[in-house]
């Protein structure tokens, strides 16, 4: 049985709500249920959050070294950079949420330009 994700009154919602559910959520929305159906609300939220789990990614590498590095306690750090993150993962889930395109502040633009092709 063969299940279509994308109906014709979604719009690529569902898309670019799944995208926001994890890593393996982003794989999902994108093999699963865009690359066939491409729309504009799924290709901006794939964008938006394929920027931020490589910022994550990144963040998480960077604190590690330097907290290493660092003769205090760098939790309090810890806890502010992913604050922020996640902070910025639940405007843009809100925005997909209400089937809007609604940028991330700081790496909304970024996102959009340097994906293009999603």
């Amino acid at each position: 049985m063969e299940t279509n994700f994308n109906s014709s009154t979604d719009n690529g919602k569902t898309a670019a709500i799944v995208s926001y559910l994890t890593l393996i959520g982003w794989l999902v929305a994108y093999f699963g249920m865009y690359k066939d159906k491409k729309t504009d609300l799924a290709s901006f939220h794939l964008r938006q959050t394929l920027l931020l789990f490589i910022i994550l990614f990144g963040l998480n590498i960077a604190l590690s070294i330097v907290i290493a590095i660092m003769p205090f306690d760098g939790g309090l750090i810890y806890k502010i950079v992913y604050l922020g993150i996640f902070i910025l993962w639940i405007i843009g889930f809100i925005g997909a949420l209400q089937g809007e395109k609604k940028e991330m502040p700081l790496i909304g633009k970024a996102a959009q330009t340097m994906f293009p092709n999603i």
